[in-house]
């Protein structure tokens, strides 16, 4: 079994578990909003701001939000690990990898500070 400390969890077990859940929630919030704008077809600014602005539909985002984040985390690191690792060979493919990875990690926090912002900013 392989372990990195750059993965999301401690096993492939646990990622593939991650990944399904937060792949359950990603799709559980997209039909929800997909059913709010058919059942509100006429949704202006105002309407949608309120929604928003509700601590369920702020909970329901940021878990929608946490969940991407290690969804795509774990796709990234899957990639860097499998992909990257195996085409390149010998200490290149290594500093790619790394450089790689901690773009990721960069952007992960970047999207997660930003998302929290805009859902809990004022």
């Amino acid at each position: 079994m392989v372990t990195n400390v750059s993965s999301f969890g401690r096993s492939g077990l646990f990622d593939w578990v991650i990944q399904r859940l937060t792949a359950v929630i990603l799709a559980s919030y997209t039909l929800y909003i997909l059913a709010l704008l058919l059942l509100h077809p006429d949704l202006d600014y105002q309407q949608w701001q309120t929604m928003f602005s509700s601590f369920r539909m702020r909970f329901f985002s940021l878990v929608a939000l946490l969940s991407i984040l290690a969804h795509g985390w774990i796709g990234m690191w899957t990639i860097s690990t499998d992909y990257l690792t195996t085409r390149l060979m010998g200490p290149k493919a290594t500093v790619i990898r790394i450089i790689f990875q901690l773009g990721s990690v960069l952007l992960t926090l970047l999207y997660l500070v930003w998302g929290i912002e805009i859902l809990w900013g004022s």
